[in-house]
Parts: C-alpha cells; sequence; structure tokens
C-alpha cells in the first residue's frame, strides 16, 4: 500500500512537473513564438531560428506541441492518467546527468546508435567513433542509470528540469524490423535467442503440421504468424520491448518530451539535440548506404496478412499512431474503416 501512495505521488508529481516545463502542456493552448525561442535557450548559448540545423529545430518545437495536443484529446475520452503504474513503468528512461537528459530508448528506433553516442559523450567510451562500441556493450546493464535508480525527490527534479529525448517511428514498420531482425534472420546471436525464446512457441502455437525441425530451431517463423502471436492477447507472455507499444514503454502523456525526434529524420533531429546538449564531438552514425531501408519491403510483408490482422495491428497500436501522427495509410495504402 505505502509504494502505491508513493508512486501515486509521483504520477501527481510528473503531471506538475510538465506544466511547470510547459504550460501549454494540457492546456490546449499554442505556445507563441517567444515561447518557442525560450524552450531552445540555455545558460551558454540561445538557439536562433536560422542556420543549418532550423528545420529540425522547427520541428522539434511543432512535434512536441502535437504531442502534448494529441494527448489532451485522447484525455478527454480515455482517463489514461489513472492507470495502474509501478516503479518499472519508467525502466526505459536512462539518465544523462552530465548533460542534464532523460532518453526514453525504444527498441527499433535506433536505439542502439542513440546508446552510442551518449557513451562517447558521456565519456563511457575513450573514441569519439560511436560505431567502434559493440553493440552488447551499448546495451549491457549497468552502461546507464535508470530513472528508476533514483530517490522520488531525484525523479520530480529530473522531470521538471531535464531535457526529455523520445525517438518514434511508424509502429508498422517498427514491428517488421523487430520481425525481420529478431525472428527472421539467420545465424545471428539475438536472433537465435528469439527463435529460441519465441519462435518455437509461435510455431507450435499457431502451426498446424508442424515439422520437427521447425519445432526444434524456431527459425521459420511466418511474419503472419508472428504477428498472430504478437496480436494474441490471451497472455502477457507475448508481450516484448521490441513490439510493445511506445506509448507503453516511455509514457509520452506523463512525461513532457520536449524532444520527439522521428525515425524518418533520425540524422538531422540528432545533430539538432547534440548541439542542443553542447556535443561537438561525436556525429551521429548514418544508415549504411548498402542497407535497404525496412519501409521498402512493407507492402512485401503486410499483403500477407489477413483483413483481421491488420484490424487487431491498429488497435493494438492505436495509441502509437494517433499521439505520434502516423496513420495506416502510410504503411497499407488505404485505411480500415
Amino acid at each position: 500500500m505505502t509504494e502505491c501512495r508513493v508512486w501515486g505521488t509521483v504520477l501527481f508529481l510528473i503531471n506538475i512537473s510538465s506544466l511547470m516545463v510547459d504550460t501549454s502542456a494540457f492546456g490546449g493552448r499554442t505556445s507563441t513564438n517567444d515561447e518557442k525561442g525560450r524552450s531552445f535557450e540555455t545558460e551558454d548559448s540561445v538557439y536562433s531560428w536560422t542556420g543549418p540545423n532550423a528545420l529540425a529545430r522547427s520541428a522539434l518545437v511543432e512535434r512536441q506541441e502535437r504531442l502534448q495536443y494529441n494527448c489532451e484529446e485522447i484525455f478527454e475520452v480515455r482517463d489514461s492518467l489513472n492507470e495502474d503504474l509501478n516503479p518499472e513503468s519508467f525502466r526505459n528512461i536512462l539518465v544523462d546527468e552530465q548533460h542534464e537528459l532523460l532518453y526514453c530508448y525504444v527498441p527499433k528506433v535506433a536505439c542502439t546508435n542513440w546508446k552510442r553516442v551518449l557513451m562517447v559523450a558521456t565519456g563511457k567510451w575513450p573514441g569519439n567513433d560511436p560505431m567502434e562500441i559493440p553493440a552488447d556493450q551499448a546495451h549491457s546493464p549497468g552502461t546507464f542509470q535508470r530513472l528508476t535508480n533514483y530517490t522520488l525527490s531525484e525523479i520530480e527534479r529530473m522531470l521538471a528540469t531535464y531535457d526529455k529525448l523520445i525517438v518514434v517511428r511508424h509502429p508498422l514498420e517498427r514491428l517488421l524490423s523487430a520481425y525481420r531482425n529478431k525472428l527472421e534472420a539467420k545465424h545471428e546471436k539475438s536472433s537465435r535467442y528469439f527463435q529460441t525464446r519465441f519462435g518455437k512457441k509461435i510455431i507450435r502455437r499457431y502451426r498446424q503440421n508442424a515439422t520437427v525441425e521447425s519445432l526444434r530451431n524456431g527459425d521459420d517463423v511466418t511474419f503472419r504468424e508472428f504477428v498472430q502471436f504478437v496480436t494474441d492477447d490471451s497472455s502477457n507472455e507475448t508481450r516484448n520491448e521490441h513490439w510493445k507499444p511506445i506509448y507503453e514503454l516511455c509514457h509520452p502523456c506523463l512525461v513532457n518530451y520536449n524532444l520527439v525526434s522521428k525515425y524518418e529524420s533520425l540524422v538531422e533531429d540528432a545533430t539538432e539535440v547534440l548541439e542542443r546538449m553542447g556535443v561537438e564531438s561525436v556525429n551521429f552514425p548514418t544508415k549504411p548506404v548498402n542497407s535497404e531501408p525496412t519501409a521498402k519491403k512493407l507492402e512485401k510483408y503486410y499483403s500477407t496478412l489477413t483483413y483481421k490482422q491488420l484490424r487487431k495491428l491498429a488497435d493494438l497500436y492505436k495509441l502509437d499512431l494517433r499521439l505520434f501522427d502516423y496513420s495506416l495509410e502510410d504503411v497499407l495504402g488505404f485505411s480500415l474503416a
């Protein structure tokens, strides 16, 4: 009971701190140009609306306002603020005290590279090239402090005063990326783990007349079977952070994220965020030239799904779609009535 009361207080403080940081949060009021300017002002420098990062800077402000507006709209019909939360609700929020930054990492949305960049920026890696850092090391437990490791008063202070970064991606593109990387890929350490943990279970549960080899290896799960598993709400075992909705990982209507980056403009946004942090020695990694983007494979995979499966996906990711201004038409070419 004590823990429930404490975390009830945390939720209250989060919302109060959000209002303290930006009085337009949940208020339905559009910020003035002067207020926008102040939101990008630090002790050392004042960001102008001109220069090479002007478009990214403007986009970040517009997304913050849009997210706040969307949260307000949803709360008019859905009392999401009253959902039960516990300390683990903030386990995906990493803390960079040096640069006063909170970063909610979302798997399959460039979180490996952002962790690498933060390792270099905070001196956890001796070099200046983030790509030298092995992925396993970037994800190693203990590399970063999580917001849940702090006291109630420290959490309140950080939520009220730190910059808060979230990087989002179209949920259906993110889902396909997770499938291709974790279940379709062959002979990779990461995919082998997921094929053993989830692949075998998926085949056993959803495939009739599965071969002994498939049941033993779990490495030939189809996208259709994967979606059937992900949208099966009969058990919590289907939820994993690699395909769990961003809304559930980062609680964007509780934490007032003032840096909302999108996967589509990843490098441009990151350049602006790093400049805001005062980090000049690190460049955010660009995508390999020879890699085919997941976005170009969407039709191939999603055309294999049934209308019922598409409806279930739309329901699973409805808050992500609405909060971050994505639509099913972006992927499917049509909307679901």
